[in-house]
């Protein structure tokens, strides 16, 4: 009688953690599903020179965002204010939108908050891949 009552804990244990381990794994998928969804499409994909460009004296960029320092954000000389970019360094990707105008520095095609370059990796001027962000 023990040894029936034994075994039928184990079978019951392994079926419960047989269907944790699949809702699990249905949860994540569908989680996963649910991040890239959220996200807008990318449209082209072009190449840029980009580095770090300092905020403003004034914490106050030119397209009027507030630069703080955990801002994520591009300076581009010829892109509207408020586009929104994916950019891509090394199997790192980020989205971020354009806060501030004027020349991004010498060579370079943007200039990069520093929160945002240290989160793709970039040190100095680098060529990055990057794509615009359908409008959503």
């Amino acid at each position: 009688m023990r040894r029936f009552l034994l075994e039928r804990q184990l079978i019951l244990g392994a079926v419960a953690v047989l269907g944790i381990a699949v809702s699990l794994a249905i949860t994540t998928r569908h989680r996963a599903h649910i991040r890239q969804a959220a996200l807008p499409a990318s449209q082209g994909s072009y190449t840029a020179l980009v580095g770090t460009s300092s905020p403003p004296s004034d914490d106050k960029a030119g397209c009027g965002f507030v630069i703080g320092p955990t801002t994520m954000g591009i300076a581009s000389p010829v892109l509207p204010c408020g586009v929104r970019l994916y950019l891509s360094f090394r199997g790192k990707h980020a989205l971020a939108p354009v806060i501030a105008r004027g020349p991004a520095g010498p060579g370079m095609e943007f200039g990069l908050t520093r929160p945002l370059a240290r989160r793709l990796g970039i040190n100095g001027v680098r060529r990055v891949h990057w794509s615009y962000a359908a409008a959503g």
